[in-house]
């Protein structure tokens, strides 16, 4: 593929996208989401106004006062938020009508672009079986405009990525002073020998883990007939995918359970995406319940 060649359309969803974050978050709450606990202070009490939105009341406060009270936030200016995305030879791959590279970059465009708006500021680090390309936290359009770049390069999704055996330079490469991490990949390599690594990532920094798979990634299609089946690696494997697909689907269930448990003990906030799906409302509503937990 030549540069620009991949099928995104980084306009359409980010409009998309901020209409419905609009619509499920106020804009004034809507950094909250990227630093739960971490980042913003609660100062004190106000009276609550009829034309806001009735998700900032206090209901408890409010009973025990006898009057409407919203919690009132003292926000950390500039936030820091770094994404750290996969762009292994893995994410080329796709059975919908965008890849998951694709479904990814208009993914990660939308957010950012959302992230920028708010104010605060952003750093990448694109990642495959190394680091292809890192940028230290920038604020602006222009900081937007080099990670998209970047992202629309083909040339850049090669090797087997796993970002677990990365995780001990990673940590190295993240400046004590970013706010949240923003791990994105189908993370079908993590396994048990990151238990650790992950755990430290999660202990160090507020990360939100966005696992990005397609249909294929979760089960075979349902014909009688022998297929070969290429890995990253380059082996291949002739097989019957009705004869297998149970066994298939049954293994990456245990594989996925693994890595929701893995994050969940590692306080590492996961959203789960199907390149079936828009991500937009799926984005938008994980954010509001990170709010409204914060709360």
């Amino acid at each position: 593929m030549e540069r620009g060649k991949l099928n995104v359309d980084f306009a359409g969803k980010i409009a998309e996208f901020e209409m419905l974050l609009n619509k499920v978050i106020p804009k004034k709450m809507l950094y909250r989401f990227l630093a739960r606990g971490k980042g913003i202070e609660f100062d004190s009490y106000r009276n609550f106004g009829s034309d806001e939105d009735a998700s900032l009341i206090d209901w408890k406060a409010s009973i025990r006062s006898n009057n409407l009270l919203a919690r009132q936030y003292v926000q950390e200016k500039n936030l820091n938020v770094m994404f750290v995305v996969d762009v292994g030879e893995n994410m080329v791959f796709g059975s919908q009508e965008k890849l998951k590279c694709e479904y990814t970059a208009e993914m990660v465009a939308a957010l950012s672009h959302s992230i920028i708006n708010s104010g605060d500021q952003i750093g990448f680090i694109l990642f495959n079986n190394t680091f292809a390309k890192l940028s230290p936290i920038r604020p602006g359009k222009k900081q937007l405009d080099i990670l998209l770049y970047n992202l629309l390069d083909p040339y850049l999704y090669k090797g087997t990525s796993n970002i677990g055996d990365n995780l001990n330079s990673l940590v190295e490469l993240l400046n004590p002073s970013v706010s949240m991490v923003i791990l994105i990949s189908d993370f079908l390599r993590v396994n048990e020998n990151q238990k650790n690594d992950f755990g430290m990532l999660g202990n160090l920094f507020e990360t939100v883990a966005i696992m990005v798979r397609d249909p294929l990634d979760k089960t075979l299609p349902d014909i009688n007939k022998e297929m070969i089946l290429e890995s990253y690696n380059g082996d291949r494997l002739l097989i019957n995918p009705s004869l297998v697909k149970k066994t298939y689907e049954l293994g990456v269930e245990k594989q996925t359970a693994f890595v929701r448990d893995l994050f969940q003990k590692s306080k590492i906030d996961l959203l789960e995406l199907d390149t079936r799906n828009d991500f937009a409302l799926d984005l938008a509503t994980f954010l509001k319940r990170r709010v409204d937990r914060r709360d």
